[in-house]
């Protein structure tokens, strides 16, 4: 019997978190992290001040969860569209699916590439843009290097210099003046760029 009310509290004091992170992920995917007020949110979110607080230390720890959220959902685009049928193929789809983000999601291109650097400082911004794309550019170069795609030599170095260009070329498409133009020389950059990678016999 005492259980009950505690999983109700619990699902709604998680339900009352979703709702603080959905409520500013549109506000600052719309306006930017500057221009909303806390006091927006919680009135979009249709929850007390108090909740806000209880939730999050401050607006920036809101964005770094609403960060973080952005993040996820881009990996699961990533890891979707890697397969083993076709590996190689799979990694110019991941860079394909990012630059699209990049181009045309509004959130992705707001949240992650313009105001994360600045809201959260560039260390803490590459710190966990790493924590979410630097595992599966470590794991599909692995992979490549099992099957003799890739030359075997140390992973992490090469996935933190190919994250490092990745991250320039959508840092280009998101301030470029015609994105779809940026998008596509940014494409077909890094994919020159990964070519010169694989072994010839591959």
């Amino acid at each position: 019997m005492s259980s009950q009310p505690k999983s109700r509290r619990a699902e709604a004091t998680e339900a009352t978190r979703e709702a603080l992170v959905e409520a500013a992920r549109e506000l600052f995917a719309e306006r930017g992290f500057s221009a909303v007020s806390t006091e927006e949110i919680v009135r979009k979110a249709r929850v007390s001040r108090g909740a806000l607080y209880h939730h999050f230390t401050d607006k920036q720890d809101l964005f770094r969860a609403v960060f973080e959220q952005v993040e996820l959902e881009l990996v699961e685009i990533f890891t979707a569209a890697l397969t083993d049928d076709d590996l190689w193929a799979g990694v110019i789809a991941c860079v394909e699916a990012f630059l699209d983000a990049c181009a045309a999601d509004r959130t992705v291109q707001r949240i992650v590439l313009l105001e994360a650097p600045a809201v959260l400082g560039w260390s803490e911004w590459r710190e966990l843009d790493a924590k979410y794309g630097l595992g599966i550019i470590v794991g599909a170069l692995d992979g490549l290097m099992d099957r003799g795609i890739l030359e075997r030599r140390p992973i992490r170095p090469l996935a933190h210099m190919l994250l490092g260009a990745l991250n320039e070329g959508a840092m280009l498409v998101a301030h470029a003046p015609d994105q779809a133009a940026a998008r596509a020389e940014v494409a077909e950059s890094f994919i020159y760029l990964v070519e010169r990678l694989r072994l010839p016999s591959a």
